[in-house]
């Protein structure tokens, strides 16, 4: 049995590009800095779950460097297992937060940091108060929409594949006299369609924090025409809705919905009103996974190292945080289950508006 001191950590919630880089830097920084022995939770609260709680020990001589080049996480994430209403195979749910807390105090850790975004920071906040969790939390999500932090692991991944996409739709909607729509991910926020359509070219823009008329899009797209360009480029955050008001859902395995069809509907709206032959492409996981980009392998490992940090110092149910480049911590009750939508006067759009590009008001 070892007299280490130990900690642990975990990804909850959906995975993105740059969350093995955290875990790394938390590793390297606890071994090295600290003397600190690291255990992973695999698949996050739902590995604390069974009588013998699901660990995988994490050393320096596991933290090569293609973890940083490495997407997904190797810890493991669940976003529909709420220890709170765990589902069970008869359909009916139950509260397993106390088996959680037990567990994980059986493991006699110092501190644990877990990683997730809004929605999984409230979970990791309720359980963090009743049960009286050491925990500090990173922020993790592709839509960047996390108050208190202005960026975070993830989202400039997500809009380097998005602007990918638009670089390559570009050759071929001219090639095709075509209007190209890519839906792209944004569940209650339009950052990834915004900053991914200003630096692809996007003609059109569509976020879910701006309503929009088909009559001013028609309008742009003939504008074009008229001034001699064949082609259109648009971008679209999945929780646009139509514009009758209607969110655009579908169903997934189990009876879960989540937003779709919002890129398909337009097509179909626009080419009937301009007669534009239309193409739609939905990038989808796409942009969860692949190779983080340089910016997100920089933002996870300082982000590791200050949440070690934090631990060292008892500073408990706190959350990291970008500000002004550099790392803050800021109380995790005052971001669990808060989102930030983007700012229809902030300056992505005022850029936008600035480049010509409709953002389907006006």
């Amino acid at each position: 049995m070892t007299t280490k001191p130990r900690i642990g950590i975990m990804t909850s919630g959906g995975d993105c590009a740059g969350l093995n880089a955290a875990i790394r830097a938390a590793v390297l920084h606890a071994e090295h800095s600290y003397g600190w022995e690291v255990v992973g939770i695999k698949n996050a609260t739902q590995g604390l779950m069974s009588e013998t709680p699901q660990l995988i020990e994490l050393s320096t001589e596991k933290m090569s460097a293609h973890l940083l080049r490495e997407g997904g996480t190797i810890l493991g994430a669940i976003n529909n297992r709420n220890p709170y209403h765990f589902p069970l195979p008869d359909g009916t749910r139950v509260d397993r937060s106390a088996e959680v807390i037990a567990n994980y105090h059986k493991l006699g850790l110092r501190g644990v940091i877990g990683i997730g975004g809004d929605g999984s920071l409230a979970l990791l906040q309720r359980l963090t108060t009743q049960g009286n969790i050491p925990m500090v939390a990173i922020p993790k999500t592709i839509d960047n929409d996390m108050v208190l932090t202005e960026t975070s692991i993830g989202f400039d991944t997500a809009v380097q594949v998005a602007t990918e996409a638009l670089d390559r739709l570009q050759p071929t909607a001219a090639s095709h006299s075509r209007l190209m729509i890519l839906e792209v991910m944004g569940r209650d926020a339009g950052r990834i369609a915004l900053a991914a359509g200003i630096a692809g070219g996007a003609d059109i823009i569509l976020i879910p924090e701006i309503p929009y008329k088909l009559a001013h899009i028609a309008a742009k797209i003939e504008q074009i025409r008229q001034r001699g360009r064949n082609f259109s480029l648009l971008v679209v955050a999945e929780a646009v809705k139509s514009e009758s008001g209607e969110s655009m859902m579908m169903q997934h395995h189990g009876g879960e919905s989540r937003y779709g069809g919002i890129g398909h509907y337009l097509g179909h709206k626009l080419m009937e009103m301009t007669g534009a032959e239309t193409r739609v492409t939905v990038l989808g996981h796409v942009q969860r996974g692949g190779q983080p980009s340089p910016q997100d392998r920089l933002i996870a490992s300082a982000f590791g190292v200050r949440a070690v940090d934090l631990i060292h110092q008892g500073k408990f149910n706190r959350m990291v945080a970008w500000s002004a480049g550099q790392v803050i911590d800021v109380p995790m009750a005052d971001v669990a289950g808060k989102t930030r939508a983007a700012d229809p006067k902030g300056i992505e759009v005022t850029t936008a508006r600035g480049l010509g590009i409709c953002l389907g008001d006006e």
